[in-house]
């Protein structure tokens, strides 16, 4: 592996549910020491890291999201079984026989979800896709005092179990959390990167908590930045899986970084968009336009903030997103972090007093 696959694997791996961030938030501090010139975090625990410029204003702001969607211990039964509740939103579908971790006080306990066996349904129960309400998690035991013994109780977090994969070509990796964990990798290769050089604002790299349950962390640290130019870091949904039409999503792994046209809340800044496109182009950075139809991103609360941000939505494609396993590729992930950089470098005073007009 190299640099940038050993950091994607460990912030990947890393658990980190709405609430529950304080893994990831460590992973980025480390990452960021060094490079940025402070770190802090705001009072519902977003991390803000500080890189300055040339200039005190235009102050860019670099979101995105530590959280990934999970599960939470909702009660547990007599007989040693586990209820969950959902952190974000799952499918039913894509739950069953996966295994978990759940994160208690006196260490890990591993399990696996289950439902009634198939050779119990009935034939109306067979034709339809069972409901997490009908789930559960079993992690062995026999009895709720055994769960109990475990140190599991109501509140835990659960997290998919999984690890970072090189898949077979190596330019594609496979791993949980990449909604929203490569946004954050993304932010910081482009402090990396831009440390040292020129660039005419101050920018800031902020790893937000709670977006899956409501852009949260968004709202509270554009407060705390108050940016005048926000650019979100995020997961595209690629397209190039059976069974999708080319009207519903154009954009495939490999094809570049993605910018999203709209999303659910959100119609990004024209001027901003057409700038970055003009970016693409000039540096010879593949790219990709497309829209979210529905669900939202934090360029939701940020794009609102104060008298209102230019913002635009910067994403590298992934397959099976809010799942417990997800693909991204290299090529895609290293073209975002260029266009980042490359725009970072073009955003002085005149040009985002422009991009208002």
């Amino acid at each position: 592996m190299d640099a940038t696959e050993r950091f994607l694997k460990e912030i990947t791996e890393a658990p980190g549910l709405p609430g529950y961030e304080g893994e990831v938030r460590a992973v980025l501090r480390r990452a960021l020491e060094g490079t940025a010139a402070e770190i802090t975090q705001d009072g519902l625990g977003s991390l803000i890291a500080t890189l300055p410029g040339t200039a005190e204003r235009p102050r860019i702001m670099l979101a995105g999201h530590m959280d990934e969607v999970g599960l939470m211990v909702r009660f547990i039964t007599d007989n040693g079984f586990i209820r969950f509740l959902p952190l974000g939103g799952w499918w039913d579908q894509v739950l069953l026989a996966h295994q978990v971790v759940i994160k208690t006080a006196k260490g890990d306990v591993v399990g696996v979800i289950g439902a009634k066996p198939p050779h119990m349904l009935k034939e109306e129960e067979r034709n339809k896709v069972v409901e997490k309400d009908a789930m559960y998690i079993d992690v062995g035991a026999t009895s709720k005092a055994q769960v109990e013994e475990m140190g599991v109780r109501v509140g835990d977090p659960i997290v998919p179990r999984t690890e970072f994969t090189i898949l077979a070509g190596g330019r594609n990796y496979l791993s949980k959390a990449w909604d929203d964990r490569v946004g954050c990798a993304m932010f910081v290769e482009a402090f990396r990167a831009l440390k040292g050089q020129p660039h005419p604002n101050t920018l800031y790299g902020v790893g937000t908590v709670q977006e899956e349950v409501g852009l949260r962390g968004a709202r509270t640290s554009a407060h705390a930045v108050d940016p005048d130019v926000g650019l979100v870091m995020e997961v595209g949904l690629a397209g190039d899986v059976p069974d999708m039409k080319p009207e519903e999503s154009a954009t495939k792994l490999g094809g570049g970084v993605a910018l999203l046209a709209y999303d659910g809340s959100m119609i990004p800044n024209l001027r901003l968009r057409d700038l970055a496109v003009e970016t693409a182009r000039a540096h010879g950075i593949p790219y990709q336009l497309d829209v979210l139809p529905r669900g939202g991103t934090d360029g939701g609360p940020i794009h609102q903030n104060a008298s209102g941000v230019p913002s635009l939505v910067i994403a590298v494609p992934s397959r099976h997103i809010h799942s417990h396993q997800g693909i991204i590729n290299r090529g895609d992930f290293d073209a975002a972090v260029r266009l980042v950089v490359e725009l970072v470098k073009r955003l002085d005073a005149k040009t985002v007093a422009e991009l208002k007009q």
